[in-house]
């Protein structure tokens, strides 16, 4: 599986970065070159950074008329072989999520990230809200997995944007960032490396793209252009992309193999951490912005004599192994 370490845009060192800036810098870092996006707050400004630093390094950056468009634009632009990502909030997650269903099918790497704010409907779009959640898992119909990553810092804004588009090339499937308003706006120093790891997705002339016999379930991804005789239907497929929704057998193979890539592979996926839980009697479940307010009562609660612990959810599930490990690496 191709794997490097690449320059980052920035120089290394910190910079003083709200949440939205450190995933786009984390995206460019990633090598993400192409952005589609719809304004909408509070995901707004990672839109803006894009706009003048995607240019800056050869990418290209296009404010789409809806969200509808934006998720399209970006599942096309990872078929002709960019790196490709988008930024939204509740509503606009709302109405990406046939297309995302489509890219889930089609094994299309692509990331989306939501700063989630108070819902439901329009809600308030400056206040902080997390109830993206069951939508991430359950927003498309039928059966799949994608991957969702929560950050509770300004430091993993960036840092997760980075894996968000390692998983992505490397299962083929799109990957979700549930941040929300609070971490979006906040401003914390970040540290910038000088050199990230990143994962470019794997190639294979001749190889049918949507079927393997490799146990890890990934097929190679073709882009247009490169010759190979492209077929890609949101419709049910066999391994060479043909049409097949009369065969019960081809869907059955199809889904168990789109799931299962995930599904075996989740002890180098899901992540959590454990904050005073060797003697915990009772402990604290809580992820994103609002896990750093249960530290802090974990904390008060063990001063005053309760044997408190938290366990942070950055995925779901236990795992904790060095990044280029949980990759694949080693």
């Amino acid at each position: 599986m191709p794997f490097k370490r690449t320059q980052t845009a920035l120089p290394k060192g910190i910079h003083y970065l709200s949440g939205n800036e450190a995933s786009a810098e984390g995206a460019v870092a990633a090598g993400c070159r192409f952005y589609a996006g719809y304004p909408i707050t509070p995901s707004s400004e990672l839109m803006e950074r894009m706009a003048v630093r995607l240019p800056e390094v050869g990418g290209i950056f296009i404010q789409m008329e809806d969200e509808i468009a934006s998720i399209s634009a970006v599942i096309g632009a990872s078929w002709a072989g960019s790196k490709a990502m988008t930024a939204t909030s509740g509503p606009g997650f709302t109405l990406m999520q046939e297309s995302i269903g489509y890219a889930v099918f089609t094994e299309t790497p692509c990331v989306i990230i939501d700063v989630q704010r108070a819902g439901p409907s329009t809600g308030q779009a400056t206040r902080v809200g997390s109830g993206d959640i069951m939508l991430a898992k359950w927003g498309s119909h039928g059966d799949y997995q994608v991957i969702a990553l929560s950050p509770w810092s300004v430091q993993e804004m960036h840092d997760l944007t980075i894996l968000a588009f390692n998983f992505s090339e490397r299962y083929r499937v799109p990957v979700l960032v549930m941040a929300d308003e609070a971490i979006g706006h906040l401003r914390e120093n970040t540290t910038l490396p000088e050199k990230v790891e990143v994962w470019d997705r794997k190639k294979g002339k001749g190889f049918p793209p949507f079927g393997t016999d490799e146990e890890d379930g990934v097929p190679p991804m073709p882009a247009f252009g490169e010759g190979e005789r492209l077929l890609v239907t949101g419709s049910t497929h066999d391994a060479s992309g043909f049409r097949k929704t009369d065969d019960p057998e081809v869907h059955a193979r199809l889904v168990r193999r789109i799931n299962e890539k995930i599904l075996r592979n989740r002890n180098r996926i899901v992540e959590t951490e454990e904050y005073f839980m060797e003697d915990a009697e009772t402990a604290v479940v809580s992820y994103g912005f609002t896990a750093r307010a249960s530290l802090y009562a974990v904390k008060h609660m063990r001063e005053e004599g309760m044997k408190t612990g938290l366990l942070r959810l950055k995925t779901s599930g236990h795992f904790r192994k060095r990044r280029s490990e949980r990759l694949g690496k080693g």
